[in-house]
């Protein structure tokens, strides 16, 4: 096997010093809590569902504090400006003939965007530059945001009164959808009765160590088998090119080809958080469904069986496995 560069050795036992931490605090959710990192890894901005309650600013807190990373919180509401966000530009003390420019809470590393359907379509619209170009735009200037540049966004799915549903070009800005559900029983037991803080592990990680890792995980080889599998699954998740009946039926349109990278660079992350150089279809079928889920549009036929993308996604995985 390819010796990793020694850097990249010390960066891997750092994230996994992190994974434990988090899963110290967010406990019962590893699964969650890797699809975070992986979708982190992968310099992916990942949007989290699920009702109040269940952790996400917790996890938001703890991933920031174990990465290192400048972070900042926003509460959506519908009255919330773009410029609440991104800054304005104000009259300067020193010369009332210039303007200058207050940055906004978006010049962070990591930012968590709270109930982020509950903005307004002009606000989301504002988080799409940002998130899609990496930076801003104010009265004709550019300003580049800080690297790198992660955005935690949180919807809830229980309330839809004063929200308004993301539109696709953003959704497909994500990365990864990640459903939160409620633990287990073990688990809510140890929630209730509360856990004692350990004693914090002392480890030296900075947001270089994280660049550093991203880019390696860019430079992965992906083998022919898992390319083939990926674009075959995409393929097959979308009615005009698929060989099964029961995605004509059910989808109403598929994921485009920004959902194959997407798909790609998870499994990319995935296999190098668990030490190996390259990923496997395992890799590609395990990230499917958060990769994917957000990117299909469900026919009146699949709603009225209730029916789900991730089951979809699941039965094709399967047939092509």
């Amino acid at each position: 096997m390819q010796r990793i560069d020694k850097k990249i050795e010390d960066s891997l036992k750092k994230i996994e010093l992190i994974y434990n931490i988090i899963t110290e605090k967010f406990f019962g959710q590893k699964k969650i809590v890797e699809q975070v990192l992986v979708s982190i890894l992968s310099s992916g901005n990942t949007l989290i569902v699920g009702v109040p309650g269940l952790g996400k600013t917790l996890l938001f807190k703890t991933l920031s504090e174990s990465l290192k990373l400048e972070s900042r919180r926003i509460q959506c509401t519908p009255d919330l400006m773009p410029f609440d966000i991104i800054g304005t530009e104000i009259l300067s003390s020193k010369d009332i003939k210039k303007f200058s420019f207050i940055k906004g809470p978006i010049f962070c590393q990591i930012r968590m965007v709270d109930e982020i359907n509950r903005a307004s379509p002009r606000t989301q619209s504002a988080l799409l530059q940002a998130m899609q170009e990496g930076f801003i735009t104010v009265n004709g200037k550019n300003f580049e945001l800080p690297k790198p540049f992660i955005v935690l966004a949180t919807e809830n799915p229980i309330e839809q009164e004063g929200t308004y549903n993301l539109p696709e070009a953003q959704l497909d800005r994500f990365l990864m959808q990640i459903n939160i559900s409620y633990p287990e029983i073990e688990t809510e037991k140890k929630i209730l009765i509360g856990l004692p803080d350990k004693k914090k592990s002392s480890y030296n990680f900075q947001s270089e160590n994280l660049i550093e890792l991203i880019s390696v995980i860019n430079e992965l080889p992906v083998g022919e088998s898992v390319l083939t599998f990926v674009l075959n699954l995409i393929r097959n998740l979308r009615p005009e090119s698929s060989k099964f009946d029961f995605i004509k039926k059910y989808i109403k349109w598929g994921p485009g080809p920004r959902g194959g990278q997407a798909l790609l660079r998870a499994s990319k992350a995935r296999a190098l958080i668990r030490g190996n150089l390259s990923p496997t279809i395992s890799d590609a079928i395990a990230f499917a469904q958060p990769t994917l889920r957000h990117r299909i549009s469900l026919t009146f036929e699949a709603k009225t069986e209730d029916l789900t993308t991730d089951y979809l996604i699941k039965k094709v995985c399967d047939n092509l496995n």
